[in-house]
């Protein structure tokens, strides 16, 4: 069985969980952006949590399957259509043989994530099936005419017609730790970082989000040499402005980090649009 791409939207790409381990030689582990979304999409539909699925940002992929089989929509909520009929998201979804999915703006959040029983089958790079937008690794991004293999590596059958989410925040706040670099800036970095919203700029995509908000002091001058870098690392260039990492941040990176957020987080910070507000929250401190 197949899967045709009719539409691929804005940006559509292959992603399972990635690939852990090879920071070593500067291969980042990339991976859905929104991970408990893909799980769960997987879920679904009977399939082991790391199957490849596809992750569309904004929207507008419509997809056509060779074969009846059962798909499931997770992530930002969006119009779903399934054979010309409505469909609901985070709900197993049956298909017929030639039947069309497809995919309308969401709402709210900016990933949405469509799994197939048993998986789409591409090759394996480093052992992930997971495009790299930033590494170049990877099937390519997704194109209209484009055709993914559909494949059997299942677990038992789809036990569940519904599994209710709460709705994403307009306002999601991101939990952080101090970050390794915390003494490159003055001592109330954190507290800054903080005491008010920031705002994600058009700078919006899988290898992180550019902010707007209160800017960060140093208390040093000059640059680091290049170092390890992890996805949630707020790093802090000259404008004092941060930048914070997702799936398909550098392995490696220049600018001081000042907190990274909870890695239980970062499925939240993939949701953000341009233009919406986070906040930040360390438990020891207060937040205003």
């Amino acid at each position: 069985m197949k899967a045709e791409v009719l539409t691929p939207g804005i940006l559509a790409t292959v992603q399972d969980l990635g690939r852990p381990g090879y920071a070593a030689i500067g291969v980042g582990r990339s991976g859905a952006a929104d991970r408990g979304s893909l799980r769960l999409a997987n879920r679904l539909v009977g399939n082991p949590e790391g199957n490849a699925g596809i992750e569309a940002t904004m929207g507008g992929l419509v997809l056509r399957f060779s074969s009846a089989t059962t798909v499931a929509v997770t992530g930002a909520p969006c119009a779903i259509t399934a054979g010309g009929r409505a469909a609901g998201p985070d709900s197993p979804i049956p298909l017929r043989a030639g039947d069309e999915l497809v995919l309308g703006m969401p709402s709210r959040g900016l990933r949405c994530y469509v799994a197939v029983r048993g998986g789409f089958d591409v090759p394996a790079v480093l052992g992930a099936r997971a495009t790299d937008t930033l590494g170049g690794l990877g099937p390519p991004v997704l194109t209209a005419g484009a055709t993914l293999p559909v494949g059997h590596r299942v677990l038992g059958p789809p036990n569940v017609d519904l599994a209710p989410r709460p709705p994403l925040p307009d306002e999601p706040v991101l939990r952080i730790t101090p970050g390794p670099r915390l003494d490159w800036f003055t001592a109330d970095a954190l507290s800054t970082v903080v005491s008010r919203p920031y705002t994600a700029t058009a700078d919006v995509n899988r290898v992180g989000v550019r902010l707007e908000g209160p800017a960060l002091t140093r208390a040093r001058s000059g640059e680091l040499p290049p170092e390890a870098a992890v996805p949630g690392a707020l790093q802090v260039p000259p404008s004092g402005q941060p930048i914070l990492f997702l799936a398909d941040h550098p392995a490696t990176g220049g600018y001081p980090v000042v907190a990274v957020v909870d890695e239980n987080d970062l499925d939240l910070a993939a949701q953000v649009r341009p233009g919406q507000r986070i906040r930040f929250f360390q438990p020891s401190l207060p937040s205003f």
